[in-house]
């Protein structure tokens, strides 16, 4: 409805309702997985953005100002200009200034509201304003005509009054490809690295194409089981060339059957959220060196609008692997923003009637994981903002629980933890070490959204929680928390034991136990995922044992390498053979081969080896411990949080030297 080119005021954003945007472009997320031509949403409930609000600032005005007001199209709505009325406080409505979008309004000197009443049926309503002196910023309160007014939501992504916020804006690279082969009567191309990007192919004539991005050579080849697949009309782009592009999709190899090498050309053009990486690793030793890059380039690949689990397969928001992406994210790039955009897209609106992704851990983790955006940025107005959702999936978690107060799941509740055989009867133990994990979360979390000033929930719900969990599902003689009470059958896994550890819900003699009769016993089920493989080093490393974990690192992740890994993938058995790597869920291609949750290395090297550990919120305060026995000689630079500041260190084999500077980007 109008747009005009943009002014110098660097402080004008695009305004929405806070968690709108969000909640949009995470339906939009989640609706675009496509398996072999087939549309697949997301299987769980989809929170819904308002479609009718209302934002207001007041300004104080010196002298006669002018500003316009634009929005997105399929909105509409109006402009109202309220000048406040000081000597009886009450304002006094100018209807000859109730106004159309991309029309300059005039108002001032005085005291005076800017009203803005939008609604839209197909996107969250959205406005631009732009003047010397009223634009649009953070300071503008959105309201809905149900609760109290809020702070409205921004993003960096948005300045530009020619911008559509329903279209997030992705920065391109061109790749083209390393190789060109003929075989089986077609091209395959292969790219230098996995990439999610559109493929754009050109010819001199005019013709129709099938185009099979794999992730692998084997998926690009199998024109019948190759994941993704499009068939494209080349339409002219330039006089004597013929062109056409893909939508975005997992690609390292592309092949296309029925063309020779000189009648096609292709090239990926990746397209990426412009998210800067501020860390940086440097070492003399060759494989560490490329886990490194390998988990941050896996990771970057998966930090889209927001954190993904992958970028082949699912393509949605798991909370799971949001909470883990948190923590390398810590380390990589400390970005504040898809962190909270993640939060906002993966919680949606109030009543909560499901779980997150419809599965109970995952519900618990996203408390989690508002606890962990805290410690990261120490960022009290968005858990503020938030609070209110985490007590009501608090409130919903401990309506689930039964007779003995343990939660347990509704008939269209999923229980996951993880892919591993417990003994399912019952209430699951590593719930219950999630519940009260959650109950610490948000006690900690309302002090900083309130302080004294809400009402507490009652502490003795975790103290009880936690003698029950010793008295049903803790093992004497196995020295381990058992999977259920109910079948008598007191079967061990690593995972409930784990949590116990990770959370602090043991004293320091009990965690020494578990780790030695479980974390360190091969009798006990190995993890087979790098999902739950990321908590278990997690909980080894915070118990000391750096000995244990490193060769984990390099066998499980250096094993991936030497299978010709460009990225880490969502599960790794090193005794398959390379061929039969990639099939999963009963799909000869169905793993990701780029799976966010298996860039944990970028973690654990960075917290527990390197030593980084923030321990106030905002990286205000934190210790530096490296523990570096045996590595080679290196060099690395780290984000120390929210806080500005930046770690830089140099191990050359004996000693470390280190420096704070500040964060010049």
């Amino acid at each position: 409805m109008g747009k005009s080119e943009k002014t110098e005021n660097a402080g004008m954003y695009w305004i929405w309702y806070p968690g709108d945007m969000e909640l949009y472009h995470g339906m939009k997320q989640n609706f675009s997985r496509v398996e072999r031509g087939l549309g697949w949403p997301a299987f769980w409930k989809s929170e819904g953005w308002r479609n009718r609000v209302v934002f207001a600032r007041t300004y104080e005005l010196e002298a006669e100002t002018d500003f316009a007001v634009y929005t997105s199209e399929d909105t509409s709505g109006y402009v109202l200009v309220h000048r406040l009325d000081t000597e009886s406080e009450r304002d006094v409505a100018l209807t000859e200034k109730k106004g159309g979008f991309g029309n300059r309004i005039t108002c001032g000197p005085g005291r005076f509201t800017v009203i803005i009443h939008l609604g839209s049926l197909t996107r969250f309503p959205a406005a631009y304003v732009e003047g010397e002196v009223i634009y649009s910023d953070g300071s503008w309160m959105a309201g809905d005509y149900d609760k109290d007014s809020v702070p409205c939501g921004t993003s960096r992504y948005f300045t530009d009054p020619a911008q559509d916020p329903a279209v997030f804006p992705y920065a391109e690279r061109v790749y083209a490809p390393l190789s060109v082969e003929e075989v089986r009567g077609g091209v395959l191309f292969a790219f230098e690295t996995e990439l999610t990007a559109q493929i754009e192919v050109t010819s001199q004539t005019q013709r129709e194409v099938q185009v099979f991005p794999g992730e692998s050579r084997a998926e690009a080849l199998d024109t019948k089981m190759c994941y993704n697949q499009f068939t494209l009309k080349l339409a002219e782009a330039d006089i004597g060339y013929y062109s056409a592009r893909t939508p975005r999709a997992a690609v390292r190899y592309v092949y296309l059957p029925g063309v020779t090498a000189d009648e096609v050309s292709v090239r990926a053009i990746h397209q990426y959220v412009d998210i800067p990486v501020r860390a940086d690793f440097a070492s003399e030793d060759g494989q560490l060196q490329q886990i490194w890059d390998v988990a941050a380039h896996t990771f970057r690949l998966c930090s889209d609008v927001f954190f993904l689990d992958g970028v082949k397969r699912d393509r949605w928001i798991w909370g799971g692997d949001a909470y883990q992406s948190l923590f390398v994210n810590r380390y990589l790039t400390a970005d504040a923003d898809i962190e909270r955009r993640t939060l906002l897209a993966l919680r949606g609106n109030d009543p909560v009637t499901t779980h997150v992704n419809t599965i109970i851990d995952y519900s618990m983790m996203w408390i989690l994981s508002v606890e962990e955006y805290y410690n990261t940025y120490g960022d009290a107005a968005f858990v503020r903002q938030i609070f209110p959702k985490v007590k009501s999936m608090t409130d919903l978690l401990l309506s689930q629980r039964e007779g003995h107060g343990f939660l347990v799941g509704r008939a269209k509740d999923w229980t996951y933890i993880d892919w591993a055989d417990f003994d399912r009867e019952g209430p699951l133990c590593a719930e219950q070490m999630l519940l009260a994990a959650s109950l610490s979360a948000e006690a900690r979390l309302q002090q900083v959204a309130c302080g004294s000033e809400c009402r507490r929930r009652d502490p003795a719900i975790r103290e009880e929680l936690l003698r029950r969990i010793d008295e049903k599902y803790w093992d004497e003689g196995q020295q381990a928390y058992v999977d259920s009470f109910v079948s008598g059958r007191q079967n061990v896994t690593r995972h409930a034991n784990i949590l116990a550890i990770l959370f602090d819900l043991v004293p320091e003699k009990k965690k020494r136990s578990i780790a030695e009769h479980v974390l360190l016993n091969d009798d006990i089920p190995a993890i087979t995922t790098p999902y739950f493989r990321f908590f278990e080093l997690d909980a080894l490393c915070r118990l000391g044992y750096l000995d244990q974990v490193l060769p984990v690192i390099r066998s499980y992740w250096g094993g991936m390498l030497e299978q010709g890994a460009v990225t880490f993938w969502e599960e790794f058995d090193p005794d398959k053979p390379a061929d039969q790597q990639y099939e999963m869920y009963g799909d000869p291609f169905g793993k990701s081969m780029c799976h966010a949750w298996a860039a944990s290395p970028i973690y654990l090297l960075s917290r527990y080896f390197i030593g980084l550990e923030l321990t106030a919120p905002g990286g205000q305060e934190y210790r530096v411990q490296p523990q570096l026995a045996g590595f080679r000689p290196f060099m690395c630079i780290l984000p120390i949080g929210g806080s500005g500041q930046m770690l830089q260190l140099r191990w050359d084999g004996e000693a470390a030297q280190y420096e704070i500077t500040r964060d010049e980007g």
